[in-house]
């Protein structure tokens, strides 16, 4: 990336005058009210941040699933297809966390919006093992977020490198070795991008430390090219590359790849992310490869070329775009022989995989809304004032049949002590005295929880015994 367009981004992220003084004609009341706005989405921010770290945990596996099943049954389509698919999923994947991040903190509460899921039933001890680990997930939420936010760190920092790479590899002035190469393959590459419909100016720079030709910039795209190339592959075959780079350039893949990029090193933690990101750059090199072969005419000589590439070491610049992207000897064997690809059952077995992670996690963060995960924080639990809400009633039917048993319920009380929301966590046995005494009940009152010396909403167990004595 040059650096005109990293200064341009930045000039469009960051404010031209930060330490500009605010209008004169604010009331004086406005530090105040900021100084509560900050201090309450302080309040929220990392328990919101770290529970949506946690739940993506199964809505990746989720996404990995999903996207396995439609990348199977696409495998025979354009390779377009399966990109637009992979790249849909890969957006999926950072904004479903975000809605989650964005819902929990605009809600107030340290609980995710996860009680759409049901809440699975399962034995008392094992119900009392995941409130256990949960409770201890909520008081590790402040390292889980740092430790997350010093990886994600270290993963920009690996991205800015690699974009300085670039842009000293772009800007740097040529080797008098390479002077005169670089001026033929100059008017080479121009001739090529204007077959290809391209446009724009398309540089060229020769490179002593590369393997393969790269694709670098987006507005001012430049294609870096080893110099063991220059001198040790044969014209046609450099050339049918370097058509294979103006693919790329044509489709503005390096810009996508650094969205790539920023998407790994914030969701780093999870393997169905970097596997759907292998899966985008994959179908992408297919798509450059048909590209290629379409302006040549002649897809046995890019295929002649990938497999002179198969003999030099792979780039490790991740941040551009490579010929020697992808499996070289699927996209040679592609080229040569366009078969369509049998259903191999075994692609089944990581799905089956995805599935089962995807359950577990779900179920264990599903019922993370228990009372001891609910409690953590507060200054004060909720109270019910059973005085504000009528017995409930012994179904007849019961009382024939002499049942008894204790009912667990969970009520959702908001600040100002309503019941919104009410589920069963523990059944007394029938259906009929469970659900009669969460009918009167839900018309309690509470006086609401506190945290920080504020009314907050949370969740509050009732225990309700039906006895015949």
């Amino acid at each position: 990336m040059s650096a005109g367009l990293v200064s341009g981004l930045l000039s469009v992220l960051l404010p031209t005058s930060p330490l500009a003084p605010l209008p004169s004609h604010l009331p004086d009341a406005l530090p105040d009210a900021l100084t509560r706005l900050l201090a309450a989405l302080s309040n929220g921010f990392v328990p919101s941040l770290g529970w949506a770290l946690l739940h993506f945990v199964w809505q990746g596996a989720l996404v990995g699933c999903a996207t396995a099943v439609l990348l199977v049954a696409l495998r025979n389509a354009k390779p377009e297809r399966r990109y637009a698919v992979a790249c849909l999923a890969l957006l999926l994947c950072v904004a479903w966390p975000a809605v989650n991040f964005v819902t929990m903190l605009l809600d107030d509460r340290d609980v995710a919006t996860a009680r759409a899921l049901p809440l699975a039933s399962a034995p008392a001890a094992v119900l009392r093992d995941a409130v256990g680990l949960l409770a201890w997930l909520q008081r590790q939420l402040d390292w889980i977020v740092g430790a997350w936010a010093a990886c994600a760190a270290a993963f920009g920092l690996r991205m800015a490198l690699g974009l300085v790479w670039v842009g000293r590899a772009s800007h740097g002035r040529a080797a008098a070795a390479h002077g005169a190469e670089e001026r033929v393959w100059q008017t080479r590459l121009a001739r090529l991008a204007a077959r290809c419909g391209i446009d724009r100016d398309v540089r060229l720079r020769i490179v002593d430390s590369l393997a393969s030709p790269v694709t670098a910039g987006c507005w001012r795209p430049i294609v870096l090219v080893p110099a063991a190339l220059v001198t040790g592959m044969p014209p046609q075959l450099l050339e049918a590359l370097l058509a294979h780079e103006l693919g790329h350039v044509r489709r503005h893949d390096y810009l996508v790849n650094l969205v790539q990029t920023v998407i790994e090193a914030l969701l780093f933690y999870h393997p169905a992310v970097w596997w759907i990101s292998r899966r985008i750059r994959h179908e992408r090199e297919q798509i450059a490869d048909d590209f290629a072969a379409r302006r040549l005419g002649e897809p046995r000589r890019l295929a002649r070329a990938l497999s002179e590439l198969e003999r030099l070491q792979f780039s490790s610049h991740h941040l551009a775009q490579a010929a020697a992207g992808g499996d070289l000897m699927a996209r040679i064997r592609r080229l040569v022989r366009p078969d369509p690809q049998a259903l191999d059952w075994r692609a089944a077995i990581p799905v089956l995989g995805l599935v089962l992670a995807c359950a577990a996690s779900a179920h264990v963060l599903a019922t993370r809304d228990s009372p001891a995960v609910r409690t953590a924080g507060l200054t004060r639990s909720a109270v019910a004032d059973f005085s504000s809400c009528s017995k409930p009633h012994y179904p007849q039917a019961d009382i024939a049949a002499s049942h008894e048993g204790t009912v667990t319920l969970n009520f959702r009380v908001d600040a100002s002590g309503l019941v919104t929301d009410s589920t069963i966590l523990q059944s007394s046995g029938y259906a009929s005295m469970d659900e009669a005494a969460r009918a009167a009940l839900h018309r309690c009152r509470f006086a609401p929880a506190l945290r920080n010396g504020q009314p907050v909403a949370t969740w509050h167990p009732v225990q309700y015994v039906w006895t015949l004595a």
